[in-house]
């Protein structure tokens, strides 16, 4: 194998890198690991309640008992004062969120405070369920696909007028070209995915057929 051959291959992998990140850039900043996130609110319910049974579905059946157990442990120290509370509402929901986030292959990195801005894609997800229309969210992330291809594809093809001038402008028109179709593809297998845990969608990117 050639320098040059190792040179487009380092290239190659920097690029598709990238672009993964540019295609999932939240997929490891989850919205379920902030404290006014989903898992946490339903751990707070049910703190209330004293009843476990709500936040189950957030971890699988294999996890199920560790959270029991915390759960019980929480309960046992609630009522000793403030502080003791606060302490034990935190034991649990640190518990709870770091057993989903290991259910998903997600890694976790500690509980984020509330407010945490985690972009509009994700408060139109949440906007969209408490409406029932995701005709809005749509539109915003439509559009800002459309806006990524063009950006993209103009940049590529400026680079490709040029490609045949040198070796320099004809690697510049390969990184250009590479970025752009592996930003497509990632985009493309993302949409087409079957539904499931979302921490699932960090793989399409990195699994596709193209290996420029």
């Amino acid at each position: 194998m050639n320098a040059k051959t190792n040179l487009l291959q380092a290239v190659v992998m920097s690029v598709l890198f990238i672009g993964v990140w540019m295609v999932f850039p939240r997929a490891v900043a989850a919205h379920c690991d902030t404290l006014d996130g989903p898992v946490v609110a339903t751990a707070k319910a049910a703190l209330e309640k004293k009843d476990v049974t709500s936040v189950l579905k957030w971890v699988k059946e294999e996890d199920e008992k560790e959270i029991r157990e915390a759960f019980k442990k929480t309960l046992a120290v609630r009522d000793k004062g403030a502080e003791a509370k606060e302490l034990a509402d935190m034991y649990f929901f640190e518990t709870l969120v770091r057993v989903h986030r290991a259910g998903e292959g997600a890694p976790y990195t500690g509980l984020k405070p509330a407010g945490t801005d985690l972009g509009p894609a994700v408060a139109g997800a949440d906007k969209a369920l408490e409406s029932g229309s995701v005709d809005a969210l749509v539109k915003l992330v439509t559009d800002a696909v459309a806006a990524g291809i063009r950006e993209h594809f103009t940049h590529a093809l400026e680079k490709k007028k040029d490609a045949e001038k040198n070796v320099e402008a004809g690697r510049d028109f390969v990184e250009a070209y590479v970025t752009f179709v592996h930003y497509v593809d990632g985009i493309h297998l993302a949409a087409t995915a079957p539904s499931g845990l979302h921490g699932d969608s960090e793989k399409p990117a990195a699994e596709s057929g193209h290996k420029h």
